[in-house]
């Protein structure tokens, strides 16, 4: 039999492999299309979802780098203000007030007479034992002069032994109480001149509490006398202050102080510290100290308030930060901070002194350390952060 097919219907005509090379082409256009349009974006997708997990998980902080404390530090504490020279001043002798001279307010000078006191009993006292004395005179010229006779006549065997030694001891006895007499007679002089009160030194008179005709007991009776006038120095004042045991090593004698005062704002007195009680006070852990300050326009008034501004040596310099970096772990005292590997390190410090919105740190920390500022309590060892400075510049702007 013969074959009815054309010839160019064949397999291996060119018209049927034309045919086959444009199928894969239209195939391999339509895939390399669903990889362009459908797997790429997928797979970028999936890579932008890694990377936004990824930098999901690290943490962004704002760091900033410890100060350096100035070697010099000032310390603000509440201070109490005293007159250097400060004392009551009463009679020493009894009677009634004849006069006084001065008020309160007013400036005296020492040894200035402050008020009179009429002392009758005083004086007729004085009258007895002037007349006391002038009788004890008297016994003892007349036993001086007897003694001397019966020596004389004990010499000649006139008079015996015994009487002789009998005169010599009546002319002893007459001799003491001469001194006696005198003895009495300086003690009221002495009591009489209390009768006029001096003042002790310059000062001023911060109180007077007697009036003419008022009576005067100097406490002979028992009980406590009466004050008279109370006197004060101002020309120098002393402030006395409680320094907290942290600064008590730097609080000795020298240390520059300055004052400040409610009523006189903007101003600022210049004192120095003269003294401390060398002891810490077992109830509040402070030293007491004495700020000495020069008052001679006598501005300031003792017994007023004030602030003392000291001027403290820190010694060896410091490093402080703020207290909002500290973390408070079991381990002690931490703080975050950040290597060059852009991980977190915990470090362990020892804390010095306490400055309220900041601390000093004693070890434990760098200089150049970049330290978290408000770390979260989740944060650990080895953790990965992100840096921005944007807390840190505002805070050093």
């Amino acid at each position: 039999m013969k074959n009815n097919r054309p010839a160019s219907v064949s397999d291996g005509s060119p018209s049927r492999l034309s045919r086959r090379w444009l199928v894969a082409g239209v195939l391999l256009v339509i895939a390399a299309i669903t990889v362009v349009f459908g797997i790429l974006p997928r797979l970028d997708a999936r890579a932008s979802l890694k990377k936004e997990t990824a930098d999901l998980n690290v943490l962004n902080v704002s760091v900033m780098h410890p100060k350096v404390a100035d070697a010099a530090q000032e310390i603000v504490l509440p201070g109490n203000m005293q007159a250097y020279l400060d004392t009551p001043i009463y009679a020493r002798t009894n009677g009634y007030l004849k006069r006084w001279y001065f008020d309160i307010g007013a400036r005296v000078r020492q040894g200035q007479l402050l008020a009179d006191i009429d002392t009758p009993e005083v004086d007729d006292q004085l009258q007895q034992a002037r007349a006391d004395l002038a009788t004890a005179t008297a016994n003892y010229a007349l036993a001086e002069k007897t003694s001397e006779r019966w020596i004389e006549l004990l010499k000649t065997n006139s008079v015996s032994k015994q009487e002789t030694d009998e005169k010599l001891g009546d002319r002893d006895a007459k001799k003491a109480a001469l001194a006696a007499a005198k003895f009495n007679v300086a003690r009221l002089e002495k009591l009489q001149s209390f009768k006029r009160i001096y003042a002790p030194f310059t000062g001023v008179i911060t109180a007077r509490n007697i009036d003419v005709g008022a009576l005067i007991d100097a406490g002979s009776g028992g009980g406590p006398g009466k004050e008279l006038f109370h006197l004060s120095s101002t020309d120098r004042l002393r402030v006395y202050v409680n320094v907290p045991q942290a600064y008590s090593r730097e609080a000795v004698p020298g240390v520059a102080a300055e004052l400040t005062l409610a009523e006189f704002p903007g101003r600022r007195f210049a004192g120095k510290l003269v003294r401390t009680a060398q002891a810490i006070d077992a109830v509040s852990r402070t030293l007491l100290a004495e700020v000495a300050v020069d008052n001679p326009t006598g501005e300031l008034l003792p017994g007023a308030y004030a602030e003392v501004h000291l001027k403290l040596s820190a010694g060896k310099p410091a490093l402080v930060v703020p207290v909002n970096t500290l973390l408070f772990r079991a381990e002690g005292m931490q703080v975050a901070v950040v290597k060059p590997d852009q991980t977190v390190a915990l470090t362990k410090v020892q804390l010095g002194r306490d400055f309220g919105t900041s601390v000093e740190v004693v070890s434990g920390l760098d200089a150049g350390a970049e330290v978290v500022v408000n770390p979260t309590d989740s944060i650990s060892d080895g953790a990965r952060v992100r840096v921005v400075k944007q807390a840190e510049d505002k805070a050093a702007k």
